[in-house]
């Protein structure tokens, strides 16, 4: 589906930015649904709004540092996030998966922690591996925002599904602001120069 070739400021080619998250008010501020959730306030800060529309998504078209971007958050379960993620890339002509940006839960990372990557292994992540089995590809950008592991590996679920308590709720809306300024500066200046400034923390 893809060629991969170097993304560079200035593009004609826009930039794919998809936050993971379950559809309902039910999961709406679970620790599944923080990549939607930095959608959404990243869009908030650009005074633009998420609308319902084609491809089983909420998107909007916006400029980040001049750039042609567009934000979205798939209205489909989490593991069917490809589902939204392969027409989104063909609707808007993302043919390099490098300019594809998802941003998602991560229990591998302590709670509040935002790391970049791009490509790479998919920690057993459902909507990773819904994504990756569409577009045929793992070597597209990710934010990762930490939510800790459950106490036990048969809690998993439970874990990113059931309501968060409020002091790892304060930590968690920390993390989502920051995710929101790691897109913008991966947008402005490239994953690899944002991998430099982010990853550090």
């Amino acid at each position: 589906m893809f060629k991969r070739s170097p993304a560079r400021d200035g593009d004609a080619e826009r930039i794919l930015i998809v936050g993971l998250g379950n559809p309902g008010k039910q999961y709406s501020r679970t620790r599944h649904n923080v990549g939607a959730e930095t959608i959404e306030v990243l869009a908030a800060r650009l005074g633009a709004n998420l609308k319902a529309g084609r491809d089983r998504a909420r998107t909007v078209e916006v400029r980040i540092a001049g750039v042609a971007a567009v934000l979205a958050v798939p209205t489909t379960w989490m593991n069917e996030s490809g589902e939204a993620v392969g027409p989104l890339a063909r609707r808007f002509k993302v043919v390099d998966p490098s300019r594809i940006v998802v941003v998602h839960d991560e229990l591998d990372l302590e709670p509040g922690t935002v790391k970049l990557k791009l490509g790479g292994g998919l920690a057993g992540h459902n909507g990773l591996h819904s994504i990756s089995r569409i577009l045929r590809t793992d070597d597209y950008a990710r934010v990762r925002i930490g939510v800790g592991k459950p106490r036990s590996k048969d809690k998993g679920a439970e874990h990113v599904l059931s309501p968060i308590p409020s002091a790892e709720r304060a930590v968690l809306d920390v993390a989502v602001a920051t995710a929101a300024d790691a897109i913008e500066r991966i947008v402005a200046a490239g994953i690899a120069e944002a991998m430099q400034d982010f990853n550090g923390r």
